[in-house]
């Protein structure tokens, strides 16, 4: 099995790929993918057969096919968008393509062809409210939210048809949650119907159950992101799960640092404390193996690898690579 990690560079119109060693982490790059546009969102399909990169300079979507070495080969038009889009991912089958857009403040569905190009126009365009940032259908793809950051503040709660595309309001359509909070990005826990959302300008994280029949979200946790004693100014940017859902991980941009969870039997969550790590860590991410965890400074352009301690789910810093302008996306796959 090949491990391979892909890094988004805003600041340079490129995409690094390195491999990756699964025994002590370790990265080496193997080349580098010039792009006509700056990357932003990374998502790949069921199969991991092809990479989708939305440029957010240009408001486009490339596609890149995939091969068993990692190895990356662009195919399929550059899709026009509107607008520039913020998170990509497919559906559970591979048919459809997600997007969602901060500035437009909307969510698309693109269909898939059969070879794995984006088709175009999209099959479903849902205006919603400023400041969209993240969409994901559930197991059952049945189910798909889109949480909004600071005054929007709130998660829109969609039903999604596997066959057509379609996004439609369930019921209720929106989940509000406390003032101040600003919802960004979530993940849902492999095994039990609970979604956790890093929380951007409230500077926590908070667990939703999800009713696996109506596909609602019901809060029943909030934990600060932050140390207690903390006076400065954060957001909190992404949320990542290791792959047997123990441990959960926020990155905090002013404290600079991964806020790390253990997750207990009941899905609820019990805070670990900070690791340091680079300046503003807005894209981070956990390997397939659950062993290592790369965090990108935007502030600094360095990477920072982390072994996951097994037993307790804190870090441990092992090194740190320089990688260029203004990481966007971490993504690591086993192929």
């Amino acid at each position: 099995m090949n491990y391979v990690a892909y890094i988004a560079l805003g600041g340079e119109d490129k995409l690094l790929c390195f491999d990756m060693n699964p025994t002590d982490g370790a990265l080496t790059l193997r080349t580098e993918v010039s792009l006509p546009g700056a990357p932003g969102p990374l998502a790949v399909d069921p199969t991991q057969a092809v990479l989708y990169i939305g440029l957010r300079s240009t408001s486009q979507l490339a596609s890149f096919q995939i091969d068993q070495q990692g190895n990356l080969t662009p195919f399929g038009d550059l899709v026009p968008l509107d607008a520039d889009p913020c998170y990509l991912a497919t559906d559970r089958t591979g048919r459809f393509l997600l997007a969602a857009y901060y500035s437009a403040g909307k969510a698309t569905v693109h269909p898939l062809m059969d070879t794995g190009a984006v088709g175009h126009p999209a099959v479903c365009t849902v205006k919603t409210l400023p400041y969209a940032h993240c969409i994901e259908t559930d197991a059952t793809n049945q189910f798909t939210f889109l949480p909004h950051v600071a005054e929007s503040n709130t998660i829109f709660q969609w039903r999604f048809d596997a066959t057509t595309g379609q996004l439609t309001p369930n019921e209720p359509p929106q989940v509000t949650p406390e003032p101040g909070i600003g919802p960004r990005h979530y993940v849902y826990h492999p095994t039990q119907p609970i979604l956790y959302f890093s929380n951007e300008q409230g500077s926590s994280v908070t667990a939703y159950h999800l009713d696996p029949a109506q596909g609602t979200l019901t809060p029943f946790q909030t934990l600060s992101t932050l140390p207690a004693d903390f006076t400065g100014e954060n957001t909190c940017a992404q949320i990542h799960l290791d792959p047997a859902g123990r441990f959960l991980y926020v990155s905090n941009r002013g404290h600079d640092s991964i806020a790390c969870y253990a997750i207990t039997p009941d899905g609820s969550l019990a805070s670990l404390g900070q690791q340091p790590t680079e300046p503003i860590p807005r894209a981070f991410n956990v390997d397939p193996t659950g062993n290592f965890l790369y965090a990108s400074g935007q502030g600094s352009g360095n990477l920072a690898a982390y072994r996951i301690d097994q037993a307790s789910g804190r870090l441990q810093h092992l090194t740190t690579y320089l990688i260029g302008k203004r990481p966007m996306w971490v993504m690591i796959l086993a192929l």
